[in-house]
């Protein structure tokens, strides 16, 4: 939203007012904050109070290093909800401090403070670290303001609210050089400055400005974040309104974010994790490979049988087979019931198929809907448990479904419903769930059951509700640490309810190149573990591109093979060419090395759950803030702390990267290069760049090792990269519990006593 024509007019329908000085300083009503009363003019004289609009701005100490800001102009509207479940783990204390000093008056939490200029009739307020070592960003003059649309020219026309719109904004200084990452899985360019971003969730692929997650959180360069506290749809320029400002806009009477201070990636995000909540643990066998039938091809019990023998035969391990949208009937989705004429026995193939070892765990897709086709429909308009429209009709359209209806979550009883629907599918051998869509809510003209919700807020908050009451079934179904969702869309907080994939992408390398940007994005917006269709999701892949997607996704922290309208098992891909540069050889040599890295990933799976940061795709700059260039690398990534990855985008395998500062081993021939430096290299199929960070104790299961679960700590090979004395690497089993911890002391690995069988430790060489 933009409320200016440039720098000079206002942007023509406009009605804008600024914050434009500090007129009175008061404690907020809960004791801890400071509120500024700021009027829209300059006050010279008493008359000058008369006849003018006041922002309100409470600034509160939320916990050590992070400070909420909020801004209101009327304080008597309604604040409805839904809003976001924060401090999911309860809100650290955290003492008030104010000071008063010649620059002004400054409330600090822990290692963050924001001073309000002293300058009369100025409007200033700058946040710094508490030690004034660094300075993160500011609100300068006609920063903070609000605006009416269409512009009114006489204050009696607010009498009437109905036909205006009403914005609250906000303009934080953007610094030279500063860039800004996250707010979700975006597949534009991997540095926000310049562009506009709308936070609603949609339905639009991958290669737009839509997302299907949107996340009110970005991560500036400087060693900052912000939070935005609202649900409802946010508008943000940044950099583009003001090239020197981030505005950050919503539609209401109350804007409220809250700043966070690292100083590192790691910090900001670890601390935006209390706010929003630490990402779910997921158990050791989903990383582990996941076929699908893909959407509309044609399937039955033959053909997946088929394929997962087929599978086997070409010593690819399956853990996961999912069944798309096509194991219910057609015109009723989603009634959980399978199609008896493709599927006569549900249950008994399930178990068939475990019991033969050709899978170990079975998914099936869900969305939230319900076409009126299902005999379930009717049930479901007499019970209240679908969305309806104000008139007290059932909200329904023909997108997606003939007469689709939308589960309504807000009434309990359709909770009760739809967890019951999903007993019945793990009654009969179901382990995990595919929570698809749930992004084209409608917000206008619709009642929901519990009418105290705001319908706008709703649009993206559903997201939140949909995925939390298929996890926490799971769970209790399960156990805690053994649910499993695959889930597309997402909003603040459901870094939780793990695991989510990138959406329908293409079958090109410019789409496996938006898959990577938008991965990278939302790990920096808190999400640790992330996938995408192997091969892409829409068209038919080459064989080339489909080998070049495979050995990036199998290096995902977790990896499925779905498609559109074609398989994707491989050797349909290329008419099984049995050859070593086959599809079939080249998807078996990376589920081979993804198993054989399994100890590695699982141990960093933890850290990163409890650090809330992602474990794949995780962005250079969280390992490496202090290299400018790590923060504009959107083609290579890292896999935890030590495994350094740029996939490959070309058939002939050429590729570019960059290496930082320090000693790099290649993972496949050993060969150690220095950093920082950028590199070329050709790799065939069977590689790419994967290289090892030096002072790495990397733990790998044994040569040949092909599951996906075992014991992490039997039989492995401890490889020493470079490590001095104090490197360390955490052990843990199958189920993420720790089992000891190697560390460099002296030069001599010890703690060899948490290992068994025969175990090796080698040392990497120059």
């Amino acid at each position: 939203m933009r409320f200016r024509d440039g720098q000079w007019l206002v942007a023509e329908g406009m009605r804008v007012e600024y914050a434009e000085e500090v007129y009175r300083i008061t404690e907020t009503p809960s004791g801890k904050g400071l509120s500024l009363l700021c009027p829209t003019r300059k006050i010279m004289t008493r008359g000058d109070v008369l006849n003018l609009a006041t922002l309100s701005i409470d600034i509160e100490p939320a916990f050590d290093g992070c400070l909420s800001v909020s801004t209101t102009h009327w304080q008597g509207a309604v604040q409805r909800g839904p809003d976001f479940d924060l401090f999911p783990a309860g809100q650290p204390d955290v003492p008030s401090q104010v000071a008063k000093s010649e620059k002004g008056t400054t409330i600090s939490a822990g290692s963050l403070s924001a001073t309000i200029s002293s300058k009369a009739h100025e409007f200033e307020i700058l946040f710094h670290s508490t030690d004034n070592k660094k300075q993160l960003t500011t609100l300068l003059n006609r920063s903070i303001g609000f605006a009416y649309s269409p512009a009114t020219s006489n204050p009696t026309q607010t009498a009437d609210m109905r036909n205006l719109k009403h914005y609250i904004f906000t303009q934080t200084t953007l610094g030279v050089g500063e860039s800004v990452h996250g707010l979700g899985e975006r597949f534009g360019a991997f540095n926000k400055v310049g562009q506009k971003v709308e936070l609603w969730n949609s339905d639009g692929g991958t290669s737009s400005d839509q997302a299907y997650k949107n996340i009110s959180f970005w991560m500036s360069s400087k060693g900052y974040g912000i939070f935005i506290d609202t649900p409802e749809r946010v508008e943000l320029e940044i950099g583009s309104e003001r090239c020197c400002r981030v505005q950050t806009s919503v539609e209401g009477q109350r804007l409220k974010w809250y700043i966070i201070y690292g100083p590192s990636p790691r910090e900001i995000l670890q601390k935006y994790s209390i706010l929003t909540g630490k990402p779910g643990n997921v158990p050791s066998w989903s990383f582990g490979l996941w076929l699908s039938t893909s959407f509309t091809t044609s399937y039955d019990e033959n053909t997946v049988n088929s394929f997962l023998d087929g599978m086997k035969a070409r010593d690819i391990p399956v853990e996961v087979f999912h069944f798309d949208c096509f194991w219910l009937k057609a015109f009723q989705w989603c009634d959980f019931v399978f199609d008896d004429n493709m599927f006569p026995d549900p249950q008994g193939q399930i178990a068939r198929l475990k019991a033969n070892g050709t899978v170990k765990k079975v998914c099936v897709w869900t969305n939230p809907y319900l076409g009126q086709a299902s005999p379930v429909f009717a049930e479901a308009v007499a019970k209240g448990y679908l969305l309806k429209r104000k008139n007290g009709d059932i909200f329904q359209w023909d997108m997606w479904q003939t007469g689709m209806g939308i589960v309504d979550f807000t009434n309990p009883a359709t909770c009760d419903w739809f967890v019951s629907c999903l007993e019945k599918l793990f009654d009969i051998g179901v382990d995990c769930i595919k929570t698809d869509f749930g992004e084209r809510i409608p917000s206008e003209d619709v009642q929901w059951f519990d009418t105290a919700v705001d319908p706008k807020k709703m649009h993206n908050f559903y997201a939140f509700i949909y995925n939390k009451l298929v996890y926490e079934t799971l769970q209790r179904r399960f156990g805690a640490n053994e649910a499993v969702l695959f889930a597309r869309t997402a909003t603040a907080g459901t870094q939780r309810f793990p695991l989510t994939w990138g959406g329908d992408c293409e079958s090109t390398p410019e789409a496996m190149a938006e898959s990577i940007r938008g991965g990278l994005s939302l790990g920096l917006s808190g999400f640790s573990f992330w996938s995408v269709d192997i091969g892409g999701f829409e068209g038919y892949p080459e064989p080339w591109i489909y080998k070049r997607w495979v050995a990036f996704g199998l290096l995902c922290s977790h990896s499925r093979l779905h498609g559109s309208n074609s398989y994707r098992v491989p050797w349909t891909v290329d008419n099984d060419d049995v050859s070593a540069e086959g599809c079939s050889a080249t998807l078996a040599t990376w589920t081979h090395l993804k198993a054989r890295l399994m100890p590695y990933l699982f141990s960093q799976a933890q850290e990163a759950v409890r650090n809330g940061i992602p474990l794949s795709l995780r962005a250079m700059c969280i390992e490496f803030p202090d290299d400018p260039t790590a923060w504009t690398l959107d083609r290579q990534f890292m896999v935890g702390d030590s495994l350094l990855v740029a996939p490959i985008f070309e058939e002939a395998g050429s590729v570019q990267f960059y290496l930082p500062s320090g000693r790099w081993t290649n993972f496949f021939t050993g060969e150690v290069k220095s950093g920082p430096a950028w590199f070329t290299e050709t790799h065939t199929f069977s590689t790419l760049p994967l290289y090892v960070r030096e002072n790495t104790l990397l733990v790998l299961g044994k040569p040949g090792e092909k599951r996906t679960v075992y014991d992490y700590a039997k039989d492995v090979e401890v490889k020493n990269y470079f490590a001095v004395d104090g490197a360390r690497a955490s052990l843990v089993d199958s189920t993420g519990k720790e089992v000891g911890t190697l560390e460099v002391k002296d030069g001599q690995v010890s703690g060899k006593e948490a290992l068994s069988g025969d175990y090796v430790i080698t040392v990497a060489s120059e």
